[in-house]
């Protein structure tokens, strides 16, 4: 089995993308919603930026609360 810590990073980085992909997607449409018109390529960028950092953050704890789970449940019924 990995050592917690390459667990935690892998599935960090399998989560990463689709993750900033959909925060994304969703606040520039929120944003288009409240400007009332469309985003130019500058403020599309700002929100990627924006996107990618919140997306970070979320998939480093959850994978970390994952994997901290899933070892106490592997512990706990005597596995590796």
């Amino acid at each position: 089995m990995l050592p917690f810590e390459i667990a935690v990073i892998v599935l960090a980085v399998l989560i990463f993308f689709p993750a900033s992909k959909l925060i994304w997607v969703l606040s520039v449409r929120r944003l288009e919603r409240k400007l009332e018109k469309t985003l130019n390529d500058e403020e599309r960028m700002a929100q990627l930026k924006r996107a990618r950092i919140i997306a970070a953050v979320l998939s480093l704890a959850f994978s970390w609360l994952f994997n901290t789970h899933l070892m106490s449940v592997v512990e706990s019924t005597g596995g590796g």
